[in-house]
C-alpha cells in the first residue's frame, strides 16, 4: 500500500470534486426543503462514471475498486453533496450481486447500477431484529418455480428513488425446521410490495422507508446467490458498507472544517481574526488531525478489500467507521462553535449537520457494536452478545 496516490486516482478527485462544486450544499438544502431528489446530481454522477468506478468494465462500470468508489464520495461529501445512495446501490448491491450473481442478474443490473439509471436499496435492518441480523424473520418460501416473500424492514435508504431492493430474508428447512438467510431481488413495482416514509429530523434528500412484503411473488432468477450460502455474501457487502459509511462521514467533517476554517481567517474581534487564538486555532487543529488518522484507517481497509483479504478488511473496516464517526461529530460540533452564533444560520451551511453528524455514530452499524467486534476478533476477548 502506497501513501502517495496514483496519477489517475487525483485526476479522479480532482474530477469528483469538480462536480460536486458546481452543485454545492445550496442545491442539496433545496432538494430537501422541496422534498425533492437530486437527479441531476445522481444522473449526471453517472454519466461520468463516478457511480460504477468500482464495477468491471464489462458491466459498464470503471475496473477499479473500492478504494476509487470510496474517494468518490469522501470528495464528493467533502464538497456538500454526499450522497447517501452510493453506499448502497454499487457499494453494497453491486459488489454482491458482482461477486455471487449468475452472468444473466450481471448483465440485467450492473450496468444500470454502474451509469445510475438503475439505483438498488438494500433491507436488511427489522423492527425486532436491529443489529442482530441472525434473528431476521422476513421469510421466503417456494411456490412452484417461484418465490413468495413475507416481511417487514425498516430505515431503509432511497427506496423511493430505488427500482429494486436487494432484500434479506430467510428460507426455511423442511427438513430441520431451521431458517436459513437468503438474498432476493425485490423491484419496487411487484404486487404486495409497499412502503412508507420515516419522518426523520434529518434535513436530507434521502429519506428512509419501512418496508411491508405480503407474499411478494417472484421468479427463480430473483434468488442471488446459494440459498445456503447468504451469511457469507451478506458480509461481502458488509465490509464496502462501512467503508463508505466512513468516506461519508470524512467528506462530511471535510466539508465543516473547511468552512470553519474560512470563517476563523475573515471573522475579526478586537481587531485580530478569530482563529489567530489558540482556544480557536487547537480545536480546529485537532479535527484535522483525527480526520487524517480515520482517513488512514478508511484507506487501508478499502485497500485489503480490494487486494481480497476480506477478514483484515473486516477489522479495519469497521475501525474506519468508528474512527470517521467520531471525527465527523467532533468536527462539526467545533466548526458550528467556531461559528458562533452564525453556526445555527441557515445561510453559513452547517446547522443542518449537527443530526447528520450524529447519525454516522449510529448508521450503519453502531460504535458499540463495533468495539464489541474490535473486543472479540481483535483482543480475543469474550463475546458479550
Amino acid at each position: 500500500m502506497s501513501f502517495i496516490e496514483t496519477e489517475e486516482q487525483r485526476e479522479l478527485r480532482k474530477a469528483v470534486s469538480e462536480l460536486g462544486a458546481k452543485y454545492g450544499w445550496r442545491y442539496m438544502l433545496e432538494k430537501s426543503q422541496k422534498g425533492e431528489k437530486t437527479t441531476e446530481l445522481w444522473e449526471e454522477a453517472g454519466k461520468l462514471g463516478f457511480l460504477g468506478v468500482n464495477l468491471p468494465e464489462e458491466y459498464g462500470g470503471g475496473g477499479a475498486g473500492m478504494y476509487e468508489l470510496s474517494l468518490v464520495l469522501e470528495e464528493l461529501a467533502a464538497a456538500g453533496t454526499g450522497l447517501l445512495m452510493m453506499v448502497v446501490s454499487p457499494a453494497i448491491c453491486g459488489t454482491i450481486i458482482n461477486r455471487y450473481g449468475t452472468e444473466d442478474q450481471k448483465k440485467k443490473w450492473l450496468p444500470g447500477i454502474a451509469d445510475g439509471s438503475i439505483t438498488m436499496a438494500f433491507g436488511i435492518t427489522e423492527p425486532d431484529a436491529g443489529s442482530n441480523s441472525h434473528q431476521i424473520i422476513t421469510t421466503a418460501r417456494r411456490d412452484g418455480d417461484e418465490w413468495l416473500l413475507s416481511g417487514r424492514k425498516t430505515y431503509i435508504s432511497g427506496v423511493d428513488q430505488a427500482q429494486a431492493v436487494l432484500i434479506v430474508s430467510r428460507t426455511e428447512d423442511a427438513k430441520t425446521g431451521k431458517l436459513k438467510p437468503a438474498l432476493f431481488i425485490v423491484p419496487t413495482d411487484a404486487p404486495n410490495f409497499e412502503y412508507q416514509q420515516i419522518e426523520m429530523g434529518i434535513a436530507s434528500p434521502e429519506k428512509q422507508f419501512m418496508l411491508f412484503l405480503d407474499d411478494v411473488r417472484l421468479p427463480a432468477d430473483s434468488l442471488v446467490g446459494s440459498e445456503d450460502a447468504a451469511l457469507m455474501q451478506l458480509f461481502a457487502g458488509l465490509n464496502p458498507e462501512r467503508i463508505m459509511a466512513s468516506a461519508m462521514a470524512l467528506g462530511m467533517a471535510r466539508y465543516a472544517l473547511d468552512k470553519a476554517t474560512a470563517y476563523a481567517k475573515e471573522r475579526t474581534v478586537w481587531k485580530t481574526p478569530i482563529g489567530a487564538h489558540q482556544a480557536i486555532a487547537h480545536p480546529l487543529a485537532q479535527c484535522h488531525i483525527e480526520i487524517e488518522l480515520a482517513k488512514l484507517m478508511m484507506q487501508k481497509a478499502a485497500f485489503l478489500y480490494d487486494s481480497g483479504d476480506d477478514w483484515a478488511a473486516a477489522s479495519a473496516a469497521n475501525m474506519a467507521k468508528y474512527a470517521a464517526g467520531e471525527a465527523g461529530v467532533k468536527t462539526v460540533d467545533q466548526a458550528v462553535h467556531t461559528h458562533g452564533g452564525n453556526g445555527l444560520a441557515t445561510e453559513y451551511g452547517l446547522v443542518d449537520l449537527i443530526a447528520a453528524s450524529r447519525l454516522t455514530r449510529i448508521a450503519p452499524v453502531s460504535r458499540e457494536m463495533i468495539l464489541n467486534f474490535v473486543a472479540q476478533a481483535n483482543l480475543g476477548l469474550p463475546k458479550s452478545y
